[in-house]
């Protein structure tokens, strides 16, 4: 049996990963046009967040793997 418990997804983010996050959703809100709070921009955070929790770290690449799917 393994001792980690957790895999590193399940991990809270940081401060400065989630800084990461809010900028890259707010940037793809504006230009999306896509109210910040309505539904889609609550998707939209979840796929950026857990874009994330996956490994993309870089701001641009979050940026166009999220913007790319629209619910």
């Amino acid at each position: 049996m393994s001792d980690k418990l957790f895999s590193t997804r399940d991990e809270p983010l940081a401060s400065e990963d989630l800084d990461v996050c809010r900028r890259v959703h707010e940037a793809l809100c504006g230009e999306l046009q896509i109210d910040r709070s309505g539904q889609e921009a609550t998707h939209l955070g979840a796929l950026i967040i857990e874009l994330y929790r996956q490994g993309v770290h870089d701001e641009n690449q979050l940026r166009l793997l999220a913007g790319g799917k629209r619910t």
